[in-house]
């Protein structure tokens, strides 16, 4: 093998088509993202239908700018990465689809990611991992503690029993009229405003790694319904500050009790709420008092949401493996870690 490795790396599970090429699994010489929350605003969530046609429309754009950037040629690369799960199973079909063709018609071996995986692996785009880790994965329908002993293992120690965290600022931010995807604004209002609600937190106390937030999100449901049938008012930038405030007091509670119960040299925290302000303070603060000597690891806010350049990090452990794939590869939108 060449001593620099190309991966080109495609991700198109959810709402992004992206399309990267990554150098050694560490480096991002291009990260294409075409982003569709402009098509999905006015349904107030992802329409899988419209996901997929734009996928379509995007993915060899995509890929053809990414090679561009990086100043590729197929020849150059050693492998093409798909995301084949967890997700939509539509809009996998195509970044599969695509993938299949250009590893298949420029005799390049073909490596199965999961999209999961992935978020975890973005931290490696930003400095080397240590094992053994432990990652907070929080994306999307996932809130998952996952504590790994070297690179390609996973094992899922806590999940959430219902709504994710993800799941919950979506929609709590429909109770409040905020536009999709919301977490970014409620982040915002929750810097302005104060905890005076004092939602619960839930399972903070039980003693396991999992979490629950439907109960969260029934009790903001109830507040804000019962003060609309009295005719009151309530401020919109405590609202969020009260439900932020619960959410990040149990990620972070139940993340440290992980990592003082496991032997951890790093917590990554992954996923699209990563780029949630709140939670970062919230983590560094505690992680500084609590546990000074594990190193905490957040990637940029570019690489918290979904994109093709965490997709070609983890694809180069899997390369390593020589963990391929045929062009059988199906997509898997259940795809899940296992659990300890």
């Amino acid at each position: 093998m060449n001593e620099t490795e190309l991966i080109l790396a495609i991700e198109s599970s959810c709402d992004e088509t992206s399309v990267a090429v990554v150098e050694n699994g560490e480096k991002i010489l291009s990260n294409i993202v075409a982003s569709q929350i402009k098509s999905h605003k006015r349904f107030g969530g992802v329409v899988p239908e419209v996901a997929s046609r734009h996928h379509v429309e995007q993915i060899t754009i995509c890929i053809e700018e990414a090679l561009a950037e990086a100043n590729v040629t197929a020849e150059d690369l050693q492998a093409v990465a798909v995301t084949y799960g967890p997700g939509l199973v539509g809009a996998l079909l195509i970044g599969l689809s695509a993938a299949k063709a250009f590893a298949w018609a420029n005799g390049l071996p073909l490596l199965p990611i999961n999209h999961m995986a992935g978020h975890i692996y973005a931290a490696r785009l930003v400095a080397p991992l240590e094992f053994p880790l432990m990652a907070l994965l929080v994306s999307g329908g996932h809130t998952e503690l996952v504590y790994m002993t070297e690179d390609g293992s996973y094992e899922i120690i806590g999940e959430t029993r219902d709504d994710a965290a993800g799941e919950a600022y979506d929609k709590v931010g429909r109770v409040l009229g905020l536009s999709y995807p919301s977490g970014k604004e409620i982040d915002e209002l929750a810097h302005q405003g104060k905890d005076i609600y004092n939602f619960p937190r839930a399972m903070i106390k039980e003693d396991n790694f999992d979490f629950s937030f439907s109960g969260l999100k029934s009790a903001f449901i109830n507040l804000t319904h019962n003060a609309e049938r009295r005719g009151e008012e309530l401020d919109k930038k405590d609202l969020a500050a009260s439900f932020q405030a619960s959410v990040v007091e149990v990620l972070v509670t139940k993340t440290i009790k992980a990592c003082e119960a496991y032997p951890v040299k790093q917590l990554v925290i992954a996923g699209g709420v990563a780029a949630n302000r709140g939670l970062r303070e919230g983590m560094s603060a505690t992680m500084n008092v609590k546990l000074p000597k594990v190193k905490l690891i957040v990637p940029p806010l570019r690489l918290c949401g979904d994109n093709a350049a965490m997709i070609g990090a983890a694809a180069h452990v899997e390369l390593q493996k020589h963990h391929f794939a045929d062009m059988s590869l199906n997509a898997k939108p259940s795809l899940a870690f296992q659990h300890i």
